[in-house]
């Protein structure tokens, strides 16, 4: 059986509407060229990018491998990203469908008696239809290219999720080494106020057998009592701070930390990769998933500037059946028993009180939104960019600094500790000297901490730690998938 149907809805297949949204050009970079001068800006020749050093080769220490691996696993803020990109999956495949004619088979069967005083012949009348067919239902010819700029803004809001998701991933990998890095300090840190403390209380102990045989003044026992007790006021506090630290690492990484993670190293054997290669920035920046999903969010705009323009020109829906059709099942696929129908609709817009001017305007508003917001993502990642690799010319020199300084309180301490026990000076020496070193030896903590946590969030501002495993230099980079095609880029 030939129908009109069977010869429209393949012409309805080759129809494919041009798109009124504007041509997309990248906007240029607000940033300058090259990094500031500062040393180790520039990449090596062959080195690997930053971006595909893997984090399991950038982090030495097998604990912290092992608490990233848990948080990406486990942790929530992860988790959610992933629905939302799956989210956007669906409502872009949702987008896309009226692309394509949604064709549907029915089948029916009606029987009704007609009573005789409305029934032609004067006799009450029973009869019987059966039916049996396929239609399309209200198809928009996308003549304009509304539907497919709808899809397309779709599709792009679709790959922007992806590169949130990446976002996030990095995120949780530089956040879980910072705060790792952060309980490393603090545990260190409860460590030095306890040896203070335990080095004070030997001190007050000697000092009060010399009071008691009258050889030191009541002053210079107060004096050490009070140290005493300010270093053990240190230890409370650090014992808090440690906790904390603790705690927020517990919530980054989703779960409560297993038994059986290996043991931790201190600050000053943490190994760190720490020459990344900075590479130019017009190559860095588009590793960055910010900048990446900035860009996707104004291509969406772009392409709904071409459905809001698509609104000013006429529609056509087309609505179309055909099948068979008898009073009796027995003749209902027999010859001359087809049906058909076929309904287009023609809509055009004369007055719609401004409406679709004004959606036209705040589609191109929206547009000029997002170019602001993308050369300001590619700003900000120059300039974290710009200060880890000021930070690191300099870090080491300040660690090295400070472990100087340690040197010589500690040598300080020791002179003031002989001359008190010889009788030449006050306890309050002895006294200024420890103070003095404990704040220095916390400062050489601290200074350690930072250089180290300013190696980690570079590694996240060069686009690093979504790799678990580093890729070779030659290898192509990896593309991103269609959303109907398998995922997200990964």
């Amino acid at each position: 059986m030939s129908s009109p149907l069977s010869r429209i809805v393949p012409c309805l297949l080759l129809l494919a509407g041009c798109t009124l949204a504007p041509r997309y050009q990248r906007p240029d970079a607000p940033v300058a060229r090259d990094w500031p001068a500062t040393p180790g800006a520039t990449a090596p020749a062959g080195g690997v990018a930053a971006a595909d050093v893997g984090w399991r080769d950038f982090f030495e220490d097998p604990r912290l491998q092992a608490l990233v691996a848990l948080a990406l696993e486990e942790n929530r803020d992860l988790r959610v990203a992933v629905e939302r990109v799956e989210l956007a999956r669906a409502q872009y495949r949702i987008e896309r469908a009226p692309l394509l004619p949604s064709v549907g088979g029915s089948a029916s069967f009606t029987r009704q008696r007609v009573p005789a005083d409305l029934s032609g012949t004067g006799q009450a009348v029973t009869s019987s239809q059966l039916s049996v067919g396929a239609g399309v239902s209200a198809y928009e010819l996308d003549l304009f290219g509304r539907v497919r700029s709808l899809a397309d803004a779709a599709r792009a809001q679709y790959l922007a999720t992806g590169e949130a998701r990446r976002a996030a991933q990095l995120a949780v990998v530089s956040e879980v080494a910072a705060q790792y890095l952060a309980e490393r300090a603090t545990d260190e840190q409860l460590a030095l106020a306890r040896r203070t403390l335990e080095a004070v209380q030997a001190t007050c102990e000697l000092t009060r057998r010399a009071h008691d045989v009258g050889r030191r003044s009541e002053l210079d026992l107060r004096a050490a009592e009070g140290q005493v007790e300010t270093a053990r006021a240190a230890v409370a506090s650090q014992a808090e701070q440690a906790a904390r630290a603790r705690n927020a690492l517990v919530l980054l990484v989703g779960r409560s930390l297993p038994d059986d993670l290996p043991p931790p190293r201190p600050l000053s054997e943490q190994r760190l990769l720490a020459e990344l290669p900075a590479g130019v920035p017009s190559e860095v920046l588009t590793q960055r998933p910010d900048v990446l999903q900035a860009e996707q969010a104004l291509v969406a705009a772009n392409a709904s500037i071409g459905a809001a323009r698509a609104a000013f020109f006429p529609s056509i829906t087309l609505t179309a059946f055909g099948g068979t059709s008898s009073a009796q099942l027995s003749g209902l696929f027999s010859g001359g028993s087809g049906t058909w129908s076929f309904a287009p609709s023609l809509n055009l817009p004369i007055f719609t009180g401004g409406r679709n001017r004004a959606n036209l305007d705040a589609a191109r508003s929206q547009q000029r939104l997002e170019v602001a917001q993308y050369e300001k993502a590619i700003q900000v990642a120059f300039r974290e960019v710009a200060d880890g690799l000021a930070t690191r010319a300099l870090a080491g020199e300040q660690v090295k600094a400070q472990s100087g300084a340690v040197g010589a309180e500690r040598r300080r301490l020791e002179l003031a500790e002989l001359r008190y026990r010889q009788g030449l000076d006050s306890y309050l020496s002895v006294l200024t000297a420890q103070q003095d070193l404990y704040r220095t030896e916390q400062a050489l903590i601290q200074a350690e901490q930072a250089r180290l946590t300013n190696l980690v969030q570079l590694y996240k501002a060069l686009g690093g730690g979504w790799r678990e495993r580093t890729r070779a230099a030659e290898a192509p980079p990896a593309a991103a998938s269609a959303p109907d095609g398998g995922g997200a880029r990964g």
